[in-house]
This record gives C-alpha cells, sequence and structure tokens, in this order.
C-alpha cells in the first residue's frame, strides 16, 4: 500500500510552475534544492549523495555494515581487469586522464555530434572504434566497467553542464526534465510523483528516496535481483512497475532524463558503485 497524503501537493505544483518549459535550468535546480531543504532541513547539500540512506537510518545502518565487504567488490575487480585489457586503443587511450576520475564530467552535450553522451555511450564508442562489439547498456559486462570508473572518481562532484551557446542541448534539458514530470503508464505516476511530491513517505515497506542525488551511487548492486545494474536499468524498471512504456537504456529519452537529473546534482560527490535494495 502508498501511504501518500497531499501535505506538500502545493509545494509541487509551485515548483512545477515556476519550471515552466522556458525556465532557467539555474532556477530549476534552486527551486527544486530548496523544496528538499524545506522537506528535510536536517541534511547537508551532500547527504543527498547517500541517497535514500540519507533519510533512513535503519536502512544507513545496514547500508555501512555491507560497505564493509561489498557484494560489488566481484564486479569492480572485473571491471579494472577489463578496463585495462590491451587492444589497439584500449579504454584508456579513448578517455581524458586515461579514464581515472573523470566520471563526474558525465553525461555531457557533445557539441561534435550534437547529443547527449554518457559514459556508457562513450565506452561503447571506444568499443567501436576498436572494432569491438558493443556491449548492453542495462547490465552485464558494462557495469563493471562503469563501476571501476566510477570508483575512480569517488568523491569528485558532477559537473554537468548546459551550454549557453547550444539551443538543441538546452531542449535536451528541458525535454528531460519534461519527461520527469510527465504522468504516465497505467498508474498515471511520474518520477516525480514518487520521489519528489512523495520523498520520505512509505510505498508499501520503502521509503521513497529524494530525486536530488539519484545519479550520484551507480551503477549498484541491487540486493532484489542479486546483480549489478545501471542507472537506465533501473528508470526502465520505474516505468515497468507504473505500467508504462518501457524505453531502452541510452534512448534518446532516457540519455535527456539523466541529463536533466545531473543538472540537478550538480556539486554533488559522486560515491558509486554502491548497493541498494
Amino acid at each position: 500500500m502508498i501511504a501518500f497524503s497531499g501535505r506538500f501537493n502545493i509545494a509541487i505544483f509551485l515548483i512545477i510552475a515556476s519550471t515552466s518549459i522556458s525556465a532557467n535550468p539555474v532556477e530549476d535546480r534552486q527551486q527544486i534544492r530548496a523544496f528538499y531543504q524545506q522537506l528535510f532541513p536536517q541534511l547537508s547539500l551532500d547527504d543527498y549523495a547517500e541517497g535514500v540512506y540519507a533519510i533512513d537510518a535503519d536502512a544507513k545502518d545496514s547500508w555501512l555494515a555491507i560497505e564493509e565487504f561489498p557484494p560489488y567488490e566481484f564486479a569492480l575487480e572485473r571491471g579494472e581487469l577489463l578496463f585495462n585489457q590491451a587492444f589497439a586503443n584500449g579504454y584508456a587511450d579513448c578517455f581524458a586522464n586515461k579514464g581515472i576520475a573523470i566520471a563526474q564530467n558525465y553525461p555531457y552535450w557533445d557539441k561534435q555530434k550534437q547529443q547527449i553522451t554518457t559514459l556508457a555511450n562513450a565506452i561503447n564508442d571506444c568499443r567501436q572504434k576498436n572494432q569491438l562489439p558493443p556491449l548492453a547498456y542495462a547490465k552485464g559486462e558494462i557495469t563493471t566497467i562503469l563501476a571501476y570508473m566510477a570508483y575512480t572518481s569517488r568523491g569528485q562532484r558532477i559537473n554537468t553542464q548546459i551550454p549557453a551557446e547550444s539551443q538543441l542541448a538546452l531542449t535536451a534539458y528541458q525535454q528531460g526534465k519534461a519527461y520527469f514530470y510527465q504522468r504516465r503508464g497505467q498508474l498515471n505516476f511520474s518520477c516525480a510523483s514518487c520521489h519528489l511530491d512523495n520523498a520520505g513517505k512509505f510505498i508499501r515497506s520503502e521509503i521513497l528516496s529524494p530525486a536530488l542525488g539519484h545519479t550520484t551511487h551507480w551503477p549498484a548492486y541491487r540486493l532484489n535481483s542479486g546483480e549489478m545494474g545501471t542507472l537506465h536499468r533501473r528508470f526502465m524498471v520505474c516505468n515497468k512497475l507504473i505500467r508504462a512504456k518501457v524505453d531502452p537504456a541510452q534512448s534518446t529519452a532516457l540519455r535527456q532524463l539523466e541529463y536533466f537529473l545531473s543538472f540537478i546534482d550538480n556539486g554533488l560527490p559522486l560515491n558509486g558503485p554502491s548497493t541498494r535494495k
């Protein structure tokens, strides 16, 4: 049973009204952060990098205990081996700083391609340049490489920018924002329904996490599935749960959603890979 209330409906209406499709993205970020500051006054901005654990003390205690021997450890080791494997122009040659401590700069607006490039996109671009087949995006081997690259970037602060001179970049951001607020599926939910309007409330036995901080901790080992998954896989699961169309991982729609959320998360520290229920 979903334990929702209308307590913050007026606040949500004001946020949506003030973050219209033509609003300044910086103003969007300020409005959303101000809302969470009112909702969770005990939290600092950096606390949101912990996701739901920032507002669920019991779950945080369990998470910290699990982190002593994290279930993503084998994926991390595998990812390091794969990242350092030899091929003509290996992964390190495809990235700035040899691929170390760079995850905070993704996603970004690729001026040459005129589209959003995520870190997962960049990994497959590297493979294709070396005549290697692309990896599946939602789960599997790509999660191990992402885990290693995320681990080398721990503590780095998200740095997603919207180039001022690019109307297309702004449009991509706005479409990601529209996706976040759009109600869809048989349950008529949006991302905002759970993670903005009802953040901190219960859905059955679980507490709904704030949207702020959603991009900080991926990829994650999911205890309920027993395997690593990407941020886009989580987007897909959410759409399935509300009985909506499931856009595939790294589709334009989900890259735009990631772009919007990452911009809102600017300045938050990365702490992936992580463990979630």
